[in-house]
């Protein structure tokens, strides 16, 4: 066996296993952005067949860590510390007014749809559909928003969220943050609910900074040089 080559991985755990050495290399910067992944290496070093990579690369282009092109197949997806502090920035700015005026004039059908939002959305967490995260988010977002009777607002709001979706799944898997989110989306709709409209839209702007946050220290040690690594 080669020195390179691992132990082959468990039966039950073969794709998530795969997937968490992928991002692992991601990270690591041993795969770099826009390099094409190949499976077929990928699967002699981790002593498995292609379908768990490619399940696994699945499950990463959903975390946004990689994306598919034409002829390439799948390559790593870049991070740019850039465009996630200018994307969360506006959502910081634009989002809290939006909720502000919203807020008193969402009706129980509103709340109804949010709680159904919830529901579904914890049920997603747990078993780590990640895909579904950001669709019910975004969701979740434009139903709170929806009574600001500020339609361009609303619409740079929306791009921002379909902008940041990537980011957003991205945040719940590598910083653990599965908890708090929902612990927060739930206290936003309770304030909202209770009037206490202040308190839900300060808890919304720390939300939005805290994933913001802690993507940018992510992205930052992602994109930071590794140790003995050569400069060109």
């Amino acid at each position: 066996m080669s020195p390179s080559r691992k132990q082959p991985l468990s039966r039950r755990t073969t794709s998530t296993t795969a997937a968490d050495e992928i991002r692992k290399k991601i990270f690591d910067g041993e795969l770099r952005d826009g390099q094409p992944i190949r499976q077929d290496i990928l699967a002699a070093e981790l002593g498995i067949s292609r379908t768990p990579i490619r399940e696994a690369l699945v499950q990463l282009e959903a975390e946004g860590l990689v994306r598919s092109e034409p002829h390439k197949g799948a390559v790593v997806a870049g991070l740019s510390p850039t465009e996630i502090e200018e994307t969360f920035e506006l959502r910081e700015l634009l989002e809290p007014v939006l909720l502000k005026t919203s807020a008193p004039r969402l009706t129980e059908d509103d709340f109804a749809e949010l709680t159904s939002i919830l529901k579904e959305y914890s049920g997603e967490l747990r078993t780590r559909n990640v895909r579904r995260w950001g669709e019910l988010n975004t969701a979740f977002h434009a139903t709170l928003y929806a009574r600001a009777d500020r339609p361009q607002t609303q619409a740079m709001v929306a791009r921002l969220l379909n902008s940041s979706d990537r980011y957003t799944r991205l945040q719940l898997v590598m910083t653990k943050g599965l908890r708090r989110a929902e612990a927060e989306h739930a206290l936003i709709v309770d304030h909202c609910r209770k009037g206490q409209f202040d308190q839900a839209v300060d808890l919304l702007r720390a939300h939005i900074h805290h994933v913001k946050t802690e993507l940018m220290r992510y992205v930052t040690k992602a994109n930071k040089p590794r140790a003995g690594a050569s400069r060109k």
